[in-house]
């Protein structure tokens, strides 16, 4: 067959996707895959004992509310299990509603707000464990729209970003919103360039200390394509979308060195999360019908990998939120020096 895999699908149909050729690296001591230029896509260590061996862990969330809101939601945002340091919430399409004091509200104090950035629907909030203001300085934001009138309608097109030391360890949070539909590939690679030209520029601030961890998160709106709509909705529903990743647009641009060099990213364990028919987990079954996608995702960078040792303990759709036609996407990311700060 080639280049070519068989897959017998759902109601006895039997159809052909091409498996793109991938030159896979071998596994690094971390169990990360050098499989696409410049990006590692790294493996989940599921073990995190949150204090002994990591000096910062942090929880990281992305949604696309699509202007809705309900506090139970943002409840179920945050979680019970609160093992983290630092919660980081980047959010877009965002309706009018004082977000940050429903989170708060939904964190029952055990966190504190250490940091918020805002441009129209497109929000980023840090939180931090109580008294942890004390160790936090050097708090910045920025924020960098790009191109389009959808302010005109609330729907602004950017990213926001909060710069902050924490214990010693200096910090960029990046939540974006980049332009939709799936021939706009060009324009989210350019949108991804000029947001990270901008946003806390080395021309405007020359002796600024690189950060040593950056987060990426957000509606990147990368979509799936090379495969017919059913098709690819045949192997979800069979659980086999990791035969999709081929298809991503956002790891294929990667591949091609033109978006997040140096970065990293979980495995996409977790089905498409875009887009939903809303108050359900089916996927779009409106007139449109739009190809299932991982639009929303988290990528992150260390600066110096023998300064500081980022590891990713989790990475997963939050399937249980309705509210919105897309879901969640949630990581686990912890800190290792490897001297005290």
């Amino acid at each position: 067959m080639g280049n070519f895999i068989s897959i017998h699908a759902a109601k006895g149909r039997r159809f052909m996707i091409r498996r793109k050729p991938i030159q896979l690296g071998s596994l690094d001591s971390h169990g990360a895959t050098m499989s696409h230029e410049g990006l590692k896509t790294v493996r989940v260590d599921n073990r995190c004992d949150f204090s002994s061996y990591s000096d910062l862990c942090i929880c990281v969330v992305t949604w696309n509310m699509n202007g809705q809101v309900t506090y139970e939601d943002l409840a179920e945002l945050v979680g019970n299990n609160r093992k983290f340091d630092l919660l980081v919430v980047g959010l877009q399409e965002v309706p009018r509603k004082n977000i940050s004091r429903l989170l708060q509200a939904a964190l029952l104090d055990s966190h504190i707000l250490l940091g918020k950035s805002i441009m129209q629907s497109i929000h980023l909030y840090v939180f931090g464990l109580k008294d942890s203001d004390l160790f936090t300085k050097e708090v910045k934001i920025d924020k960098s729209p790009v191109g389009g009138f959808g302010g005109l309608i609330r729907r602004k097109k950017g990213a926001v970003a909060i710069r902050l030391n924490y214990k010693g360890i200096t910090m960029v949070f990046i939540s974006c919103h980049l332009s939709a539909h799936a021939q706009n590939v060009e324009k989210r690679n350019s949108e991804f360039r000029n947001v990270s030209e901008s946003l806390f520029s080395q021309k405007l601030n020359p002796y600024a200390r690189p950060a040593q961890i950056t987060v990426w998160l957000g509606d990147l709106n990368y979509r799936i394509q090379g495969i017919g709509n059913y098709p690819a909705r045949d192997l979800i529903h069979n659980d086999l979308h990791r035969l999709l990743t081929n298809n991503d647009q956002l790891l294929q641009e990667a591949e091609r060195g033109q978006i997040f060099k140096g970065y990293s990213e979980g495995t996409l364990t977790f089905k498409p999360t875009y887009k939903y028919n809303i108050g359900s987990s089916n996927y779009d079954t409106s007139y449109k019908v739009r190809m299932p996608s991982w639009t929303d995702r988290i990528l992150f960078k260390t600066q110096d990998t023998e300064e500081i040792h980022a590891t990713l303990h989790s990475y997963e759709a939050m399937d249980d939120i309705h509210s919105s036609d897309h879901k969640p996407v949630k990581a686990h990311i912890c800190l290792k020096l490897s001297k005290p700060s």
